[in-house]
């Protein structure tokens, strides 16, 4: 139990000293509702494997873009499922450092948008975000007044270093409201 509790406050600890700008607020673990995400401006990196395919190159631009630009990590990182692609949020204050691409990485201007959402706690893994993206189908098949719009998409709260049980992600489905 000691060794559990020195983990807990450890894995604390590091959120708490990698505590980033978050682009918008969570959706609470086990919370399933619609919500309006701000207008954004994003980069991001696209592979022809599927996000959760070992070896899919996806980080790794993102972080030398934003560290040869002085760019701090801003929260979440949001993913495309297949073929994959990660996106990285740039804060208010740093949108002037990330006007132009690279062969890697490209820029995306997005405006507000909806979508539905559920939170979730557990590792990265496409098993759980599978789970978590059913649940969500099967909330909104049960709502009146939405239809789905685009695929599911990965939203990723924690760092690598977090242990899977702590991590905190969510499932977006983009949805618009039916005019009836």
């Amino acid at each position: 139990m000691k060794a559990f509790q020195l983990l807990l406050i450890f894995s604390c600890s590091i959120q708490a000293m990698t505590a980033a700008e978050q682009a918008f607020p969570k959706t609470d673990v086990g919370v399933t509702e619609i919500k309006t995400l701000p207008a954004a401006h994003l980069i991001a990196s696209q592979s022809e494997r599927p996000y959760f395919s070992d070896g899919n190159g996806l980080f790794r631009p993102l972080f030398r873009y934003i560290s040869s630009r002085d760019i701090a990590m801003t929260t979440p990182v949001e993913a495309e499922i297949e073929p994959g692609v990660m996106y990285f949020y740039i804060g208010e204050d740093a949108i002037e450092k990330a006007q132009e691409g690279t062969d890697d990485v490209t820029i995306h201007q997005i405006p507000a948008r909806t979508v539905a959402s559920i939170g979730v706690r557990g590792g990265y893994a496409e098993r759980n975000f599978r789970e978590a993206e059913t649940k969500l189908r099967a909330w909104l098949a049960e709502q009146e007044g939405y239809a789905i719009t685009g695929d599911a998409r990965g939203i990723f709260w924690n760092g690598p270093f977090m242990p899977g049980m702590f991590k905190r992600f969510e499932v977006h489905i983009p949805v618009v409201i039916n005019e009836k």
